[in-house]
């Protein structure tokens, strides 16, 4: 078999559909339905509000600090944080650590984990300084970002990014090749944080699709136009980690399906980016070569393979930075 030729169809776990809802606003009569109504009613508006008022505060209270200060607040809070109050995500980050770099000895190992925690901290901190990047773009290094830009007057898009370095630097980045795609957005847990993603990302110049079912007509009507979508593929959901595959049976549950059905109906051109953390709150942002799906009379048949063409591109990418991954924390599938 060549390397053009599809290889024969295989059944793989298939992406389910999914919608996305919203959390009900409970009122006074649910309070008075009985004791479900009442913790219900009492969550929503007294403790989730509590934490509403942390979020917010510490958003804010954050935006007075400099720039590097703030970085490096969030890598000590990770570093203390994440071990302690995080534990059994903190346990499936050093097993998945063991089956990815079973090459580090036992200390080795331990050092990449402190690392990661120390990056999950600085991108929670961060989210509150990281728009100031677009009038601090000397801390942005850009390498062959400029192919994205060029691909993107020819016809239709799909940027995958990696959830490496801080990603959030992404619109800013993108708008810097005068590129500004939709993105699926799935709102964060809890009202005050899902306020201020839309809020940070909206300001950055990113647009929203709906999360779920709801956003792939959206995307697809803005592809067929000739327009640019933006996604992830690399991706954790319940603990498990969806993609990249690291060596495990490709299935359709994540994105990589999703991002390739979307270029075989439409044309699209898959153009894969990612950054990576410098030092401190400094970036190094690279493209990726852009990925044009092979011709097939059946396009379905070649499904396993396509999707295989982009995990390889971007598999030994997050492989090699898992100290930056953000999905670290997550178990890998079962084989």
């Amino acid at each position: 078999m060549t390397a053009e030729e599809p290889r024969q169809t295989e059944k793989i776990a298939k992406r389910k559909a999914w919608s996305f809802t919203s959390e009900g606003r409970p009122t006074f009569a649910d309070a008075l339905s009985g004791r479900e109504g009442f913790n219900a009613f009492r969550r929503y508006w007294v403790t989730d509000n509590l934490w509403n008022l942390a979020h917010l505060a510490g958003h804010f209270g954050m935006k007075l600090l400099p720039m590097d200060a703030c970085s490096s607040l969030g890598a000590a809070l990770g570093l203390f944080a994440v071990p302690r109050f995080h534990k059994v995500a903190s346990q499936r980050a050093r097993e998945t650590i063991r089956a990815l770099r079973p090459d580090l000895d036992a200390a080795g190992q331990e050092a990449l984990f402190r690392e990661n925690c120390r990056s999950q901290g600085r991108l929670m901190t961060e989210f509150s300084v990281v728009n100031r990047l677009q009038n601090n773009r000397d801390r942005l290094t850009l390498n062959g970002l400029d192919i994205i830009g060029e691909v993107a007057k020819a016809g239709p898009v799909i940027i995958v990014g990696m959830h490496l370095g801080n990603w959030e630097v992404g619109p800013t980045v993108l708008q810097s090749i005068n590129v500004r795609p939709y993105a699926f957005y799935l709102p964060p847990k809890g009202r005050a944080k899902a306020w201020i993603a839309e809020r940070v990302r909206s300001k950055a110049g990113l647009r929203f699709l709906p999360p779920g079912m709801e956003g792939i007509r959206p995307a697809i009507k803005i592809l067929k136009s000739g327009g640019v979508v933006s996604m992830f593929c690399d991706e954790g959901f319940g603990g498990t980690i969806r993609g990249p595959f690291f060596d495990r049976k490709p299935h359709q549950e994540g994105n990589f399906a999703l991002a390739i059905r979307l270029a075989r109906m439409t044309g699209a051109t898959i153009c894969p980016w990612y950054g990576l953390r410098t030092k401190g709150f400094r970036f190094e942002c690279r493209a990726l070569e852009p990925i044009r799906l092979p011709a097939s009379d059946d396009p379905n048949a070649r499904l396993l393979d396509d999707m295989l063409l982009l995990n390889n591109a971007i598999e030994p990418i997050v492989h090699a930075h898992l100290d930056q991954w953000y999905f670290l924390d997550n178990a890998l599938r079962p084989e």
